[in-house]
């Protein structure tokens, strides 16, 4: 199994973003690297930071907030809670890759925090148009449920689940929107580039043992 390049463009202040979808870049938060399996979100600053870099919270004050709770208690059982909310839902992606449904039970805990966090809405003028935006205004850590529930919830619906893919080098988590379908790494940087090197020294092997 190989491991991501902490060097490669898709990186961001120490984050991975090659999924497509916010919530599996979140699943990737727990990638392989050279040491190992190596956890992203070790404390509540690197979760403002994940937080920050990927678009999930982009308001100044909402930012200011953030770093208000780097010392919060509150803050820190979230991050802990979503910590242990990220591995139920890599077993629920891993069970649509596989072509099964996710848990009943794991349907069961969606709905109850979209129940409890719902994001906002409000119809607003763009372009001269009109289109509807999701937003949310946290008073406390555990209102950041509300977007990454949300994305949850969009990702379990997800109607075209073949799209939802593993790299086939790595442990990291995309959804293919590639105009084929046909995306088979997480990144070419990243992974793909070292499978077809790898392919064609293997040929050349072969055809020079010819």
């Amino acid at each position: 199994m190989r491991t991501a390049s902490p060097d490669a463009g898709e990186w961001v202040d120490g984050f991975l973003f090659v999924a497509n979808r916010p919530v599996l870049d979140f699943l990737n938060t727990k990638p392989i690297l050279a040491d190992g399996p190596t956890e992203l979100l070790p404390d509540v600053h690197a979760l403002e930071r994940w937080l920050i870099a990927s678009g999930t919270v982009t308001l100044l004050k909402t930012k200011s907030l953030l770093r208000s709770w780097r010392q919060s208690s509150e803050a820190e059982a979230f991050r802990k809670d979503l910590i242990a909310f990220r591995e139920r839902l890599r077993e629920a992606v891993l069970r649509m890759e596989a072509g099964s449904a996710p848990s009943d039970d794991f349907l069961k805990e969606i709905n109850a925090r979209l129940q409890q966090h719902p994001l906002r809405s409000a119809l607003r003028r763009r372009n001269g148009g009109v289109v509807r935006e999701t937003f949310f205004d946290p008073a406390e850590p555990a209102d950041l449920w509300a977007p990454l529930v949300d994305g949850a919830a969009d990702l379990l619906a997800e109607t075209e689940t073949s799209r939802i893919r593993q790299c086939e080098s790595c442990i990291v988590h995309f959804f293919d929107t590639s105009k084929k379908g046909s995306r088979r790494w997480c990144s070419m940087n990243i992974c793909g580039n070292k499978i077809k090197v790898a392919a064609y020294q293997r040929r050349k092997r072969d055809r020079d043992s010819e």
